[in-house]
Protein backbone atom coordinates (compact mmCIF):
# COMPACT_ATOMS: atom_id res chain seq x y z
CA UNK A 1 0.00 0.00 0.00
CA UNK A 2 3.14 2.09 0.51
CA UNK A 3 4.33 1.43 -2.48
CA UNK A 4 1.16 3.00 -4.30
CA UNK A 5 1.16 5.47 -2.56
CA UNK A 6 4.78 6.67 -4.20
CA UNK A 7 3.84 5.34 -7.51
CA UNK A 8 4.00 8.15 -10.21
CA UNK A 9 1.48 8.22 -12.77
CA UNK A 10 2.56 9.13 -16.36
CA UNK A 11 1.06 12.42 -17.48
CA UNK A 12 -1.15 11.11 -20.71
CA UNK A 13 0.02 13.86 -22.63
CA UNK A 14 3.88 12.78 -21.83
CA UNK A 15 2.47 9.32 -23.25
CA UNK A 16 1.07 10.78 -26.55
CA UNK A 17 3.71 12.85 -26.97
CA UNK A 18 5.88 9.78 -26.62
CA UNK A 19 4.05 7.62 -29.06
CA UNK A 20 3.99 10.52 -31.75
CA UNK A 21 8.02 10.87 -31.57
CA UNK A 22 8.19 7.37 -31.79
CA UNK A 23 6.01 6.87 -35.20
CA UNK A 24 7.89 9.98 -36.56
CA UNK A 25 11.53 8.69 -35.68
CA UNK A 26 10.55 5.29 -36.98
CA UNK A 27 9.23 6.58 -40.24
CA UNK A 28 11.80 9.52 -40.79
CA UNK A 29 14.50 6.52 -40.18
CA UNK A 30 12.56 4.08 -42.86
CA UNK A 31 12.58 7.12 -45.67
CA UNK A 32 16.25 7.97 -44.48
CA UNK A 33 17.33 4.30 -44.88
CA UNK A 34 15.52 4.20 -48.79
CA UNK A 35 17.42 7.45 -49.50
CA UNK A 36 21.07 5.77 -48.53
CA UNK A 37 20.08 3.18 -50.64
CA UNK A 38 18.82 4.93 -53.60
CA UNK A 39 21.96 7.58 -53.50
CA UNK A 40 24.44 4.22 -53.14
CA UNK A 41 22.69 2.71 -56.15
CA UNK A 42 23.45 5.64 -58.09
CA UNK A 43 26.54 5.49 -57.20
CA UNK A 44 27.34 1.77 -58.01
CA UNK A 45 25.50 1.58 -61.34
CA UNK A 46 26.15 3.76 -64.69
CA UNK A 47 23.66 5.66 -65.75
CA UNK A 48 20.80 4.81 -68.39
CA UNK A 49 19.61 6.88 -70.92
CA UNK A 50 16.06 7.10 -72.14
CA UNK A 51 15.50 3.94 -74.48
CA UNK A 52 14.04 4.92 -77.71
CA UNK A 53 12.05 2.30 -78.12
CA UNK A 54 9.61 4.23 -75.00
CA UNK A 55 8.05 6.19 -77.48
CA UNK A 56 6.75 3.58 -79.84
CA UNK A 57 3.28 3.18 -78.82
CA UNK A 58 1.19 0.78 -80.14
CA UNK A 59 -1.78 2.89 -81.36
CA UNK A 60 -0.69 5.62 -83.72
CA UNK A 61 -3.85 6.22 -85.48
CA UNK A 62 -5.08 9.96 -86.15
CA UNK A 63 -8.59 11.12 -85.59
CA UNK A 64 -10.34 14.63 -86.62
CA UNK A 65 -7.09 15.16 -87.08
CA UNK A 66 -5.00 14.71 -83.52
CA UNK A 67 -1.71 12.03 -84.28
CA UNK A 68 -1.92 8.78 -81.74
CA UNK A 69 -5.51 10.49 -81.10
CA UNK A 70 -6.50 7.50 -78.23
CA UNK A 71 -3.35 8.15 -76.38
CA UNK A 72 -3.81 12.10 -76.36
CA UNK A 73 -8.04 11.84 -75.94
CA UNK A 74 -6.95 9.56 -72.69
CA UNK A 75 -5.87 12.28 -70.69
CA UNK A 76 -8.69 14.67 -70.23
CA UNK A 77 -10.15 12.55 -67.51
CA UNK A 78 -7.13 13.90 -65.85
CA UNK A 79 -8.75 17.46 -66.47
CA UNK A 80 -11.87 17.13 -65.20
CA UNK A 81 -11.29 15.13 -61.83
CA UNK A 82 -7.98 17.55 -60.80
CA UNK A 83 -10.78 20.50 -61.63
CA UNK A 84 -13.06 19.43 -59.78
CA UNK A 85 -10.29 18.36 -56.80
CA UNK A 86 -9.41 21.75 -56.28
CA UNK A 87 -12.23 23.33 -56.63
CA UNK A 88 -13.62 21.03 -53.42
CA UNK A 89 -10.39 21.48 -51.58
CA UNK A 90 -11.10 25.22 -51.43
CA UNK A 91 -14.52 24.42 -50.89
CA UNK A 92 -15.19 25.61 -47.30
CA UNK A 93 -14.51 22.56 -45.52
CA UNK A 94 -15.66 20.17 -47.86
CA UNK A 95 -13.19 17.62 -47.77
CA UNK A 96 -12.92 17.95 -43.81
CA UNK A 97 -9.08 19.02 -43.95
CA UNK A 98 -8.13 19.57 -40.49
CA UNK A 99 -4.51 20.78 -40.96
CA UNK A 100 -3.22 23.61 -43.07
CA UNK A 101 -0.16 21.45 -44.43
CA UNK A 102 -2.94 18.92 -45.88
CA UNK A 103 -4.27 21.65 -47.40
CA UNK A 104 -1.29 22.35 -49.76
CA UNK A 105 -0.24 18.99 -50.31
CA UNK A 106 -3.82 17.96 -51.84
CA UNK A 107 -3.38 21.53 -53.57
CA UNK A 108 -0.24 20.61 -55.12
CA UNK A 109 -1.61 17.17 -56.17
CA UNK A 110 -4.91 18.42 -57.58
CA UNK A 111 -2.70 20.91 -59.70
CA UNK A 112 -0.14 18.33 -60.42
CA UNK A 113 -3.06 15.99 -61.65
CA UNK A 114 -4.01 19.13 -64.24
CA UNK A 115 -0.96 19.51 -64.87
CA UNK A 116 -0.79 15.78 -65.84
CA UNK A 117 -3.39 16.69 -68.63
CA UNK A 118 -2.12 19.13 -70.75
CA UNK A 119 1.61 17.38 -70.06
CA UNK A 120 0.98 13.89 -71.18
CA UNK A 121 -1.46 15.27 -74.12
CA UNK A 122 1.55 17.54 -75.58
CA UNK A 123 3.94 14.75 -75.39
CA UNK A 124 1.74 12.00 -77.19
CA UNK A 125 0.88 14.74 -79.90
CA UNK A 126 4.72 13.93 -81.21
CA UNK A 127 6.49 11.38 -78.57
CA UNK A 128 10.09 12.41 -77.87
CA UNK A 129 12.34 13.07 -75.30
CA UNK A 130 11.62 16.15 -74.61
CA UNK A 131 8.34 16.09 -74.35
CA UNK A 132 8.05 13.09 -72.09
CA UNK A 133 10.18 15.32 -69.49
CA UNK A 134 6.47 17.26 -69.29
CA UNK A 135 4.91 13.94 -69.41
CA UNK A 136 6.47 12.76 -66.07
CA UNK A 137 6.39 16.24 -64.59
CA UNK A 138 3.28 16.27 -63.40
CA UNK A 139 3.28 13.18 -62.47
CA UNK A 140 6.28 13.70 -60.26
CA UNK A 141 4.77 15.98 -58.73
CA UNK A 142 1.21 14.55 -57.40
CA UNK A 143 3.61 11.42 -55.98
CA UNK A 144 5.66 14.30 -54.17
CA UNK A 145 2.09 15.52 -52.60
CA UNK A 146 1.08 12.69 -51.53
CA UNK A 147 4.30 11.73 -50.10
CA UNK A 148 4.14 14.91 -48.22
CA UNK A 149 0.39 14.03 -47.09
CA UNK A 150 0.76 10.79 -45.61
CA UNK A 151 4.01 12.34 -43.53
CA UNK A 152 1.53 15.69 -42.19
CA UNK A 153 -1.27 13.03 -41.64
CA UNK A 154 0.38 10.06 -40.02
CA UNK A 155 4.33 10.78 -38.80
CA UNK A 156 4.65 14.47 -38.34
CA UNK A 157 2.63 17.10 -38.76
CA UNK A 158 5.50 20.19 -39.34
CA UNK A 159 7.84 18.38 -40.73
CA UNK A 160 5.44 16.80 -43.65
CA UNK A 161 4.48 20.63 -44.41
CA UNK A 162 7.95 21.56 -44.96
CA UNK A 163 8.81 18.94 -46.69
CA UNK A 164 6.29 19.69 -49.24
CA UNK A 165 8.61 22.07 -51.22
CA UNK A 166 12.08 19.92 -51.22
CA UNK A 167 10.17 16.76 -52.34
CA UNK A 168 8.48 18.62 -55.33
CA UNK A 169 11.89 20.59 -55.75
CA UNK A 170 13.46 17.23 -56.15
CA UNK A 171 10.86 15.52 -58.43
CA UNK A 172 11.32 18.66 -60.82
CA UNK A 173 15.15 18.44 -60.75
CA UNK A 174 15.17 14.64 -61.58
CA UNK A 175 12.88 14.98 -64.35
CA UNK A 176 14.25 18.67 -65.96
CA UNK A 177 18.00 18.48 -65.06
CA UNK A 178 18.96 14.90 -65.26
CA UNK A 179 18.64 12.43 -68.50
CA UNK A 180 19.22 9.36 -66.39
CA UNK A 181 16.50 7.37 -66.73
CA UNK A 182 17.53 5.89 -63.26
CA UNK A 183 16.90 8.79 -61.04
CA UNK A 184 12.68 8.79 -62.54
CA UNK A 185 12.40 5.37 -61.83
CA UNK A 186 14.03 4.80 -58.75
CA UNK A 187 11.63 8.44 -57.55
CA UNK A 188 8.55 6.30 -58.96
CA UNK A 189 9.66 2.85 -57.23
CA UNK A 190 10.08 4.38 -53.81
CA UNK A 191 6.94 6.23 -54.16
CA UNK A 192 4.68 3.31 -55.47
CA UNK A 193 6.40 1.50 -52.39
CA UNK A 194 6.33 4.05 -49.60
CA UNK A 195 2.87 5.61 -50.06
CA UNK A 196 1.22 1.97 -49.44
CA UNK A 197 3.28 1.15 -46.91
CA UNK A 198 2.66 4.14 -45.01
CA UNK A 199 -1.05 3.77 -45.51
CA UNK A 200 -1.31 0.47 -44.21
CA UNK A 201 1.22 0.30 -41.45
CA UNK A 202 1.13 4.05 -39.80
CA UNK A 203 -1.90 4.55 -37.79
CA UNK A 204 -4.43 7.60 -39.70
CA UNK A 205 -6.09 10.53 -38.56
CA UNK A 206 -9.81 9.68 -40.94
CA UNK A 207 -11.60 6.97 -41.83
CA UNK A 208 -11.94 5.23 -45.28
CA UNK A 209 -8.10 4.98 -45.25
CA UNK A 210 -8.40 1.61 -47.23
CA UNK A 211 -8.89 3.89 -50.37
CA UNK A 212 -5.22 4.32 -50.47
CA UNK A 213 -4.63 1.28 -51.18
CA UNK A 214 -7.42 1.04 -54.08
CA UNK A 215 -5.49 3.72 -55.53
CA UNK A 216 -2.38 2.46 -55.43
CA UNK A 217 -4.04 -0.90 -56.69
CA UNK A 218 -4.93 0.89 -59.74
CA UNK A 219 -1.39 2.38 -60.27
CA UNK A 220 0.11 -0.51 -60.24
CA UNK A 221 -2.24 -1.48 -63.23
CA UNK A 222 -1.97 1.08 -65.03
CA UNK A 223 1.89 -0.12 -65.08
CA UNK A 224 1.05 -3.09 -65.86
CA UNK A 225 -1.38 -2.19 -69.29
CA UNK A 226 1.81 0.17 -70.16
CA UNK A 227 3.95 -2.41 -70.36
CA UNK A 228 1.42 -4.70 -71.97
CA UNK A 229 0.71 -1.98 -74.20
CA UNK A 230 1.42 -3.69 -77.43
CA UNK A 231 -0.21 -7.22 -76.18
CA UNK A 232 -3.22 -5.47 -75.36
CA UNK A 233 -3.66 -3.99 -79.18
CA UNK A 234 -3.72 -6.83 -80.05
CA UNK A 235 -5.65 -9.04 -78.29
CA UNK A 236 -8.76 -6.31 -78.55
CA UNK A 237 -7.77 -6.68 -82.00
CA UNK A 238 -6.90 -2.98 -82.12
CA UNK A 239 -9.62 -1.05 -80.62
CA UNK A 240 -7.72 -0.17 -77.53
CA UNK A 241 -3.52 -0.30 -76.46
CA UNK A 242 -2.09 -0.82 -72.59
CA UNK A 243 -1.16 2.74 -72.86
CA UNK A 244 -4.90 4.42 -73.40
CA UNK A 245 -5.82 1.41 -70.90
CA UNK A 246 -2.76 3.20 -68.34
CA UNK A 247 -4.13 6.89 -68.90
CA UNK A 248 -7.60 5.64 -67.31
CA UNK A 249 -6.41 3.34 -64.89
CA UNK A 250 -4.08 5.95 -63.31
CA UNK A 251 -6.96 8.88 -63.64
CA UNK A 252 -8.56 6.50 -61.11
CA UNK A 253 -6.03 7.35 -58.49
CA UNK A 254 -7.48 11.09 -58.36
CA UNK A 255 -10.73 9.77 -58.41
CA UNK A 256 -10.63 7.31 -55.20
CA UNK A 257 -8.62 10.13 -53.33
CA UNK A 258 -11.06 12.17 -53.95
CA UNK A 259 -14.12 10.35 -52.81
CA UNK A 260 -12.33 9.23 -50.11
CA UNK A 261 -11.66 12.68 -49.11
CA UNK A 262 -15.27 13.44 -49.73
CA UNK A 263 -16.63 10.56 -47.26
CA UNK A 264 -13.84 10.20 -44.68
CA UNK A 265 -14.42 11.47 -41.03
CA UNK A 266 -11.32 12.58 -38.29
CA UNK A 267 -10.93 10.66 -35.72
CA UNK A 268 -10.93 13.31 -33.13
CA UNK A 269 -8.78 11.41 -30.61
CA UNK A 270 -6.36 11.25 -33.19
CA UNK A 271 -6.23 14.78 -33.72
CA UNK A 272 -6.48 15.93 -30.50
CA UNK A 273 -2.90 13.80 -29.63
CA UNK A 274 -1.37 15.37 -32.62
CA UNK A 275 -2.45 19.37 -31.78
CA UNK A 276 -1.26 18.58 -28.37
CA UNK A 277 2.08 16.87 -28.36
CA UNK A 278 2.66 19.78 -31.04
CA UNK A 279 1.49 22.48 -28.25
CA UNK A 280 3.69 20.35 -25.51
CA UNK A 281 6.66 20.41 -28.01
CA UNK A 282 6.53 23.90 -28.39
CA UNK A 283 6.16 24.86 -24.61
Amino acid sequence: MVMALFTTVTPPTVTVTSCLLHDAFTGFSALGLALAGILLLILLTPSIPQPQRYHDFADKREFFGIPNALNVISNFPFLIIGLIGLVLCHRGNYFNISLQGEQWGWTCFYVGVISVAFGSSYYHFGPDDAGLVWDRLPMTVAFASLLAILIIERIDAKKGTISIVPLITAGIVINVFFGDVRLYLLAQSASCIAIPLMAALLPPMYTHSTYWLWASGFYLLAMLQEAADKAIYLLTFHIVSGHTLKHLSAAMVPVILTVMLAKRRVYLGKLLHVRNAQLHLID
